[in-house]
């Protein structure tokens, strides 16, 4: 029987120097959800994903994905995830067409697979002008392209994505966002952080928001909307009264 839960997290703790960069973590991720984790700089948004995909493991607590138990399953679990890391992790000099192949063929498609599916992508992703250029040379929104790309070449059940809409422009963004709600369609999970809150309104139908490696709040838009006691509407605005910040009063005088 399929997990219920695409990622469940109880208790996950991380530290840092002393310092506790993910404290006492708890979330369930259901299936077929569209999952925003928001924060802001330094919030332990990027160390969680990191556990999540096995870069780093926890002090403490449990992590299971798509019903099976990190770090004791992590061969199985790596299959069926899609990962859409910070774009320094790609190899650079690749170009386009070698890197899908080489992460093709790391999920065990055969070679000829790899191949027609990385041409296929290159295209979905209007890279195949670019296809023999080194990805060192890629632009930023090119290497994001490319990194879902990848994520995409084996179907995962499941996309782990750290701001994957960062640098990339307008169309490239609208393209990668009908893809992801596609697979959520198809039945795949989602979860991403990002700062780019309008987005994360329009797509996610759950979002967790984590402030000092704690979780403060978890829910749809309409749940924190309720939580929210000073009547905030949009995420924008339940993110900055939930995080404390304020806006700015001061003032140079030659600004």
């Amino acid at each position: 029987m399929a997990a219920a839960f695409a990622v469940e997290i109880d208790g996950l703790v991380k530290t840092y120097g002393g310092v506790r960069a993910v404290d006492d973590l708890s979330i369930q991720v259901p299936q077929g959800c569209f999952f925003g984790f928001l924060g802001p700089n330094g919030a332990g948004k990027t160390t969680t994903i990191k556990m999540l995909m096995g870069l780093a493991q926890p002090d403490a607590g449990s992590i299971r994905i798509l019903g099976m138990q990190l770090p004791a399953e992590s061969l199985e679990i790596r299959r069926e995830i899609g990962l859409v890391p910070d774009d320094s992790l790609l190899f650079d000099y690749l170009n386009g067409s070698e890197y899908l192949e080489f992460v093709g063929r790391l999920y065990g498609l055969a070679r000829p697979l790899a191949q027609e599916r990385g041409a296929e992508l290159l295209g979905l992703f209007q890279l195949a002008d670019n296809k023999r250029k080194l990805i060192g040379e890629y632009s930023k929104g090119m290497r994001k392209r490319i990194a879902m790309a990848a994520a995409l070449i084996h179907r995962p059940r499941l996309f782990l994505m750290d701001e994957p809409f960062e640098g990339v422009d307008a169309v490239g963004a609208r393209l990668m966002k009908d893809i992801l709600l596609e697979q959520v369609q198809h039945g795949a999970t989602v979860f991403l952080t990002s700062h780019v809150l309008e987005v994360v309104e329009r797509l996610c139908d759950r979002i967790a928001i984590i402030n000092k490696g704690k979780i403060v709040t978890q829910g749809t838009i309409d749940e924190l909307r309720q939580q929210s006691q000073s009547g905030a509407n949009t995420l924008e605005e339940i993110f900055v009264n939930i995080v404390g910040a304020e806006r700015y009063t001061d003032r140079l005088e030659w600004l």
